[in-house]
This record gives C-alpha cells, sequence and structure tokens, in this order.
C-alpha cells in the first residue's frame, strides 16, 4: 500500500474563521489581467448583482466572482443576518440560541436568491434555523444512519461490500438545516483533516481489494483548494483495484464560482470522474449554476442530482418537475429523491414518505424518464439506502400480470407460469 513521504504531503490549506466578515474598505489599483480575466469568465445573473450592489457596494466584480471572498463573507451571526433579512422572532431566538449545534452559513451569492422578507421561502428555510430544530422528536438521532459505527478509521465509512464514504472536510460553505452530518460539519474551527487522517483511510481502502468505488464528501471536497484535491484524488488513482471515484458535493449550487477553468482541468485528468450534485429547488438554478454545471458536462464529468425531500420546500409535484427538468437543461441527470433523515431536531422538515411516492408518481409516464429521480430512504441504524416506488403490480390471474399504468388504468402482460413439475 502506498504511504505518505514529506514529498508526499497535501499543500496546507487554511480557512478563514472571521465570524463578521467585511468588505474590503475600497476598490483595488487597477487589478492585474489574471483577476480581471477570472472575473469575466463567469456570469452574474440579475439577483446576484442586485444584491452585490446593495450589500457589498465597494466589492469589484474580481471579489465577488472569486469563490475564497464569497466564502470569507459569509453570512454567519445575527447581526449579519439581519443585514439582509427580516428575521422573524423563531428565526431570530434560534440563531441567538444555536449554541455548539450545526452553525448558520451561507455565502453572499447563495444568500442573493433567498426572499429576505419570507420566512416560507424555500432556500431561506433550508438555511436558516427555527426553534423546532431545538427539539428532538421521536426516533431522532445525531447518527441516525450510524455512519459512526460503520468506520473502521476515522474519516471513512464502509457499509456496502465495494465502495466507501471517504469523508476528507467537515467544512461546507453552506450548512443546510436538514444536514444528515449536522453532528460534524462547522465544528472545530472549520478544518480540512490532516494528512495522517487522510493516509490511514487510503491505507485502508488499498488494503481492502473489494473496495472499486470511492466516494469523496465531507462536509464538502470543493471548498478544499485546487493542490489538495488533486493530492487526494492522484493518491486513490494510484490503487489498482479502484475503478471509480465519485465526489459528493453543493458547491455548484451555492458557490458557482469554485467552478473555475482550472478546476474543470485538474478534475479531467481523473477519468472516469463523477459528481453528485446537491440541489433542492428550482430557484437555485440561476444563470451562475448552469454555466457552472454546463462546464463540468463539458469537461467529460458526467453529473447527477440528489434531492431531500423538506416539508415547505420541495414536497409537491410541480416543485419536483420544476427542478428535474431545470435541471435537464443544465445537463444534470436527476438520480436521487430522498426521504428526509431523522436527525436530531429534523420533524418539521420532514414529509410522510407516502408524499415521495406521490411525487414519483406524478412524474413517471408525466415526463421524460430521464427526469424521474429514484425514491429512497436511507435505513435508520446503518440498514442503507433502500428504494421505493409507487405500487404498480396489482397482482396475477393465470397466465397474466396485472399492472397499473401512469393513468391508472389497469393493463395485462402475458406472463405464462412454469409448467407443474408434476
Amino acid at each position: 500500500m502506498q504511504r505518505a513521504t514529506e514529498s508526499d504531503q497535501p499543500p496546507p490549506q487554511r480557512l478563514s474563521s472571521s465570524l463578521h466578515p467585511e468588505t474590503p474598505k475600497r476598490r483595488p489599483r487597477a487589478a492585474s489581467t489574471g483577476p480581471r480575466a477570472r472575473a469575466r469568465a463567469f456570469v452574474i445573473g440579475e439577483r446576484a448583482r442586485a444584491f452585490w450592489t446593495r450589500h457589498f457596494p465597494e466589492a469589484a466584480a474580481e471579489h465577488w466572482n472569486d469563490w475564497t471572498w464569497q466564502l470569507r463573507h459569509r453570512f454567519r451571526d445575527l447581526p449579519g443576518l439581519e443585514r439582509i433579512v427580516r428575521l422573524s422572532e423563531s428565526e431570530r431566538k434560534t440563531i441567538e440560541r444555536i449554541g455548539g449545534r450545526l452553525p448558520v452559513g451561507i455565502t453572499p451569492f447563495y444568500a442573493a436568491l433567498m426572499d429576505p422578507t419570507d420566512p416560507s421561502d424555500p432556500i431561506r428555510r433550508t438555511m436558516i434555523p427555527v426553534g423546532a430544530e431545538l427539539v428532538r422528536g421521536r426516533g431522532e438521532a445525531d447518527d441516525p444512519l450510524d455512519e459512526d459505527g460503520d468506520s473502521p478509521v476515522p474519516g471513512l465509512v464502509h457499509r456496502y461490500p465495494d465502495r466507501v464514504l471517504f469523508l476528507v472536510t467537515n467544512f461546507c460553505a453552506t450548512y443546510c438545516r436538514y444536514c444528515t452530518r449536522a453532528r460534524m460539519v462547522g465544528h472545530t474551527g472549520e478544518f480540512h483533516f490532516n494528512t495522517v487522517q487522510y493516509q490511514r483511510a487510503i491505507d485502508y481502502i488499498a488494503a481492502h481489494r473489494e473496495v472499486r468505488d470511492v466516494l469523496i464528501s465531507g462536509g464538502d471536497p470543493l471548498t478544499m483548494g485546487d493542490d489538495r484535491l488533486e493530492w487526494l484524488l492522484s493518491r486513490l488513482r494510484r490503487i489498482p483495484h479502484v475503478e471509480f471515484l465519485r465526489i459528493g458535493t453543493k458547491v455548484p449550487a451555492v458557490l458557482p464560482q469554485r467552478i473555475t477553468r482550472e478546476l474543470v482541468q485538474m478534475l479531467r485528468r481523473f477519468h472516469p470522474l463523477w459528481m453528485s450534485l446537491h440541489f433542492m429547488h428550482a430557484a437555485e438554478l440561476s444563470p451562475e449554476v448552469v454555466q457552472a454545471c454546463e462546464r463540468l458536462a463539458d469537461a467529460g464529468i458526467p453529473t447527477g442530482s440528489q434531492t431531500v425531500l423538506v416539508r415547505g420546500v420541495n414536497d409537491d409535484v410541480d416543485s419536483i418537475r420544476q427542478l428535474v427538468h431545470g435541471l435537464l437543461r443544465a445537463r444534470v441527470r436527476p438520480y436521487y429523491l430522498y426521504q428526509c433523515d431523522p436527525i436530531s431536531g429534523s420533524e418539521h422538515l420532514r414529509t410522510p414518505i407516502e408524499r415521495g411516492l406521490e411525487i414519483i408518481a406524478g412524474l413517471r409516464g408525466h415526463t421524460t424518464g430521464y427526469a424521474c429521480p429514484t425514491f429512497v430512504v436511507d435505513g435508520p441504524g446503518g440498514a442503507g439506502k433502500i428504494a421505493l416506488s409507487p405500487e404498480v403490480m396489482i397482482g396475477r390471474e393465470g397466465n397474466d400480470v396485472l399492472l397499473r399504468n401512469y393513468a391508472g388504468e389497469i393493463c395485462r402482460y402475458p406472463d405464462p407460469l412454469p409448467p407443474s413439475s408434476g
């Protein structure tokens, strides 16, 4: 197995831990060709431009389109949020009481997509905590999927026979209130894991030849610098039996400025590489986000979307239909529709499983099959993903199977029973 030498150490990376981001005091002098060229490389949508002009008037385009600037200027505390959103009493009190729980963190770009006056705005509902988050409901747990129980070494989850989940950071660009890993992300100063922890996981993968598929997640791997991410990918690519690399990320939706041409050029060197993107609502599909997704597609990186079903956000057929149609236009394949995991304080966000089945039934046959994700429940206690679908097989009459189609009609399919062995 491969072991790290001094020259194999990943490049160091530090992240700002400031809770009070500040706008540059003045515009910089004439910028170099590099920053200006990078600024021109990104589109800026109308909502983002209006928000930028109002809340960061001293920032130049090269600031707004710099993903590290976006991270440094996230809204993370009550004074920052009150600058941009008219908070309800429940939101304000909860932010004050959040303590050691999942912190608040919203990039300026993503904040621009929220309605500042409507607490029921779908993006806002997934970003700003309310009082119900502080109450643990029946069956809820901090680690409902028992990922820690399936971790042979820190940061690695080995649940399924041929694949592992490699957690490489606890840092995210934004913190979703329904996050399965709320117990770990955003804490201890927001850091990327160290080389020793990485190497223990890499050594485990190298020693287990049954592992052919590695999903890199966290936190969000794309909040890491290009050099550090390349270091990890190259070490995994050295392992002969690892055939399939995936990256799980919400960055294209909340920080599209991160999908630089340099990042994409680096990633394409590790084909075959797939990305699992996290989208929740059609309101996320701004011009910037579509551009980021198309850059990945143009580089030959297949992308699939994973969406969590959340009450008041996307729990109806029309919301999901608009989302999946928009994703296909951006060349992202809708992959999974997840039942929200029963993490502590999530009861107000979870929907009945029947709602997910109704949504799938409302898509199948009514739109292209490419737009129909698989509805899954991640079984509590480490049971793994369980696919659910509307009941379509009614039963059997002799040599015919009775099936229900998308319109609710019953049809017969000839399916002869095997001859009797007697």
